[in-house]
């Protein structure tokens, strides 16, 4: 069976994998283009590497089609085994064999090319990486960012048609962990490698995909690039996996949400006086000694380098607004004056856990 388009390097169509009555990857569609870099995300337990492993071939879907390039690999027709579908996969914990130097993990994966062509490919690949000084040496001698080195180049070594990546930076250190991701995305880039990159971190998948897919309870609740999903969500889950918020309660009316501190501009497929809740980002909300539009007082605050954040009080509200600004206040003021950015205001007609 062959795809109704062969433009993409990976379509997927109504995959379900069940796990007794748990639907670990329930009915998901999704189509990757030649050379995109995906994110995968969600929080634990939400099918992200369940989906990889079945994309790979390690496990069989309950129900559903994959189609690499075109051609059914997994579904009512055909299955291909993972050996023959060459794809790619760097592990979290990269997987290296303990016993093989650098070039001989390389060259495992090139045990289908002739010696002297498997060479010439592994050498390449060493030198791009930037790991020459490293070919001798065995896994326990690298540290974190360069085992996860190898084993990307070990798994680009058979020219794979995708690479997929689970959670392939979550072993780095923070100071590492962004300049090697960087590092890393750009080399793919430039190979035009389409990639899956399964990741929990919301920056890392909002920075590093050209796409992101937002995954709950093994469904994708949300997928488009990163501005899409952390400016524009489309339900109150995917707004709080990407960003923190005050939530502050209201009733829709004429086209606004009208709250204890002011009426909002939103447009909702909510019926009138309906209730609603406003979404108000903490960097939504100026924070002044004087001017502005609510008066406060500041119960706490905390600096975090970068900017500070304050929680402020306002008479009309039962809970206080997290506000976050790079202004400076001194230590001694209490009484403020605040103003909030609608244009950094979301609203839902009704919460969904």
């Amino acid at each position: 069976m062959v795809a109704n388009t062969a433009e993409f390097a990976l379509e997927i169509q109504e995959l379900t994998r069940r796990f007794g009555p748990t639907a670990a990857v329930d009915c998901i569609s999704l189509s990757i283009r030649q050379g995109e870099i995906i994110c995968l995300v969600g929080h634990s337990g939400c099918g992200k590497s369940t989906l990889l492993r079945l994309i790979a071939g390690v496990d069989t879907p309950d129900g559903g089609t994959i189609f690499l390039e075109g051609k059914e690999i997994s579904g009512p027709s055909a299955f291909t085994e993972p050996e023959a579908r060459n794809i790619g996969f760097v592990f979290q914990d990269y997987a290296l064999f303990p016993h093989l130097s650098v070039e001989q993990n390389i060259l495992f994966g090139l045990k289908a090319c002739n010696r002297a062509e498997a060479i010439r490919r592994s050498a390449e690949l060493i030198d791009r990486m930037g790991i020459t000084h490293l070919a001798d040496r065995f896994p326990h001698m690298l540290s974190g960012g360069e085992q996860q080195r190898v084993a990307l180049a070990r798994a680009l070594a058979p020219q794979p048609r995708i690479l997929l990546m689970d959670e392939p930076f979550s072993n780095l250190d923070p100071s590492l962990r962004d300049r090697v991701r960087n590092d890393t995305l750009s080399l793919l880039k430039t190979l035009g490698t389409t990639v899956i990159m399964v990741t929990h971190d919301p920056e890392e998948a909002l920075s590093a995909g050209d796409r992101v897919v937002l995954m709950k309870a093994g469904r994708i609740v949300q997928a488009g690039t990163g501005y899409d999903l952390h400016d524009r969500p489309l339900t109150p889950y995917a707004a709080e996996f990407f960003c923190d918020f005050n939530k502050v309660p209201g009733v829709y009316r004429r086209g606004k949400i009208e709250t204890a501190i002011g009426g909002f501009s939103q447009t909702l497929a909510a019926p009138e006086g309906s209730s609603s809740t406003l979404y108000i980002r903490p960097q939504a909300i100026s924070v002044a000694r004087d001017g502005g539009d609510l008066s406060g007082r500041i119960v706490g605050r905390s600096f975090h380098g970068q900017f500070e954040q304050f929680l402020i009080r306002v008479d009309e509200l039962e809970i206080p607004l997290t506000v976050r600004t790079t202004h400076r206040l001194p230590q001694d003021v209490d009484l403020v004056r605040i103003s909030i950015d609608s244009g950094q205001v979301l609203a839902f007609s009704e919460i969904k856990i």
